[in-house]
């Protein structure tokens, strides 16, 4: 019986608002804000007077961990695209990377690097013979997401610049090879139309182009820049001059290292497919797989193999992950995913989110259908031992015996799970890891059954769970993994599920860095540690979330 189990049964579920606030100061500093409008710990967006201001991504500078980099040689080290050979300083690169030369762009002194860089850190580890690479994303952690995980956590304020301490991620050093910086998010365009039955991009280069404004922005992500209304491009209230991002478009540029359209899965701005590190990996005998707490069909575990114009055409980017025909390849499939991990399970038709899948659309479960599961399980003539979330058994166990029998069988792995009340992703954990969610902006909190908690594994016990399985081939392996619920929690301006979330994610990054140090070395192996994109969280009163409550 898992611990997280054992901690909401044991919850005194009747206990008073003035009691739980006490014993859980994050969850009251949430509650409060969303009651009131407004907190004088934090708040979201460019208005401090409203708690709730901007409820979904920014342009802000993303912080990128690496492990195993340094000194590890040109295009793998980090220093390949930091400082002097940062892109932004150069107009030739800019271009190549954007198509043409965003303005206002252009910055002779940038220190950051652009988001295509992960992809080419990568790509240059399987040109090296590395053994083992791990891409591990935090969707929507930006470095204000993480300084205050890490407050909450260290127990003080340790930090208000640089990479900081007071997380796994932020103090483990791999032997001296870690490093860090930061990165533009920005993507090729917005307001690219699209044709999902004919997978054409109908206006190609959109309506909205991007860049990164200095000035505006800021040098660095704990530096603002003198105009706070930028980074969320709104061009419909005038604050616009760069589109933001969204989680297809910046998955897109990390595994494939091309910047694209927002929606785009793994296609150009014209809406020609484009080869992943992934594929790559696996054309010279790696095995391949992703992890996510959120749908194996949402953008960022799509973005690690699959082919679409639309982000939104859940059913065929599923069926391009296991290897089946689809509408981006009919007559010859992709080969599939080693592994597939993640939620999805129990969402059911989504209503007119739906008619955005295109015209081949099943009835059913909204992420993947159960035709596509059928089809890919060893059990029915498949590839893969399959877990699914099943009532009454335990699904860390379950999944961990699924991964093992894939390990001796020698056959892939798919696993769903999740919770489908609340779209399919896994409970969150929350800052005090009860999994019992403050309420969110609409002043309404998930509430998990003691079978959701029992049912579903952790985003940690799956990252463990896809190492195990995919550690067959001799060539070695590339693995992501996304902590999806972050951006989840972010977008509901949640704080005590944002802060919970991270620690998932980290706990996820620690079971993938004692795997290095009991199976390889940082000579062998390659880990890097990021977000796709940022939000717009400002946590005004650090020393507010070093309080724990009783204990």
């Amino acid at each position: 019986m898992t611990l997280r189990f054992l901690l909401s049964a044991a919850a005194v579920i009747t206990m008073s608002w003035g009691a739980l606030s006490a014993a859980d100061p994050i969850r009251g500093i949430q509650t409060d804000a969303v009651r009131n409008k407004q907190s004088a710990v934090a708040h979201w967006g460019f208005d401090p007077q409203e708690y709730s201001n901007w409820t979904s991504h920014s342009l802000r500078l993303i912080p990128v961990y690496t492990f195993g980099t340094k000194g590890a040689g040109a295009r793998i080290d980090l220093d390949s695209y930091t400082g002097a050979n940062s892109p932004y300083r150069d107009t030739d690169a800019l271009r190549r990377i954007y198509g043409y030369l965003p303005e206002n762009t252009l910055n002779p002194k940038a220190g950051y690097f652009d988001q295509t860089n992960i992809a080419d850190i990568q790509t240059a580890a399987l040109e090296a013979g590395k053994k083992y690479i791990f891409l591990v994303i935090f969707d929507g952690m930006d470095w204000q997401t993480t300084q205050a995980a890490a407050t909450y956590y260290a127990r003080k304020v340790a930090y208000t610049k640089g990479r900081g301490t007071g997380l796994h991620l932020l103090d483990y050093a791999a032997d001296g090879t870690t490093q860090y910086g930061f990165m533009v998010t920005s993507p090729h365009n917005d307001e690219t139309e699209v044709d999902v039955n004919r997978q054409a991009v109908l206006n190609p280069g959109g309506k909205i182009r991007s860049g990164y404004n200095v000035r505006k922005a800021g040098p660095n992500p704990w530096t603002p820049g003198n105009d706070d209304k930028y980074i969320i491009g709104n061009f419909s209230n005038g604050y616009g001059e760069h589109a933001y991002p969204d989680s297809a478009n910046t998955a897109t540029a990390m595994t494939t290292g091309v910047k694209t359209y927002k929606n785009a899965i793994n296609v150009d701005a014209t809406g020609a497919q484009v080869a992943t590190v992934a594929h790559l990996a696996q054309e010279q005998g790696y095995a391949v797989g992703a992890v996510s707490s959120v749908p194996i069909t949402h953008a960022t575990p799509a973005a690690s193999y699959a082919h679409n114009v639309s982000r939104h055409d859940y059913q065929d980017l599923a069926r391009d992950l296991l290897g089946q025909p689809s509408v981006s390849h009919p007559d010859e499939p992709l080969t599939g995913l080693d592994v597939i991990l993640g939620g999805g399970y129990g969402d059911f038709d989504r209503g007119p989110e739906n008619k955005r899948q295109g015209a081949n659309f099943v009835s059913g479960l909204s992420y993947i259908t159960a035709e596509t599961i059928h089809d890919a399980d060893v059990k029915f003539g498949g590839k893969y031992t399959v877990a699914i979330r099943t009532p009454g058994e335990d699904g860390s166990r379950q999944l961990a015996t699924a991964a093992r029998q894939a390990a001796e069988n020698r056959t892939r792995l798919l696993g769903v799970y999740g919770v489908g009340e609340y779209g399919g992703h896994l409970p969150y954990q929350t800052a005090d890891g009860d999994y019992q969610p403050a309420p969110g902006r609409k002043d309404v909190a998930e509430v998990y059954t003691a079978a959701d908690l029992r049912e579903n594994p952790t985003l940690a016990e799956m990252t463990s769970a896809a190492i195990t399985a995919l550690n067959t081939s001799d060539k070695g392996f590339w693995l992501m993994v996304e902590s999806g619920d972050v951006d989840w929690a972010n977008h509901d301006n949640n704080l005590d599920t944002s802060i919970g979330a991270v620690k998932s994610g980290d706990d996820a990054v620690k079971v993938i860095t004692d795997w290095v140090e009991q199976n390889s070395n940082w000579q062998e192996s390659v880990l890097i540690v990021t977000a796709d994109h940022g939000h717009y969280l400002n946590v005004t009163q650090l020393d507010a979330l070093t309080a724990h409550g009783s204990e």
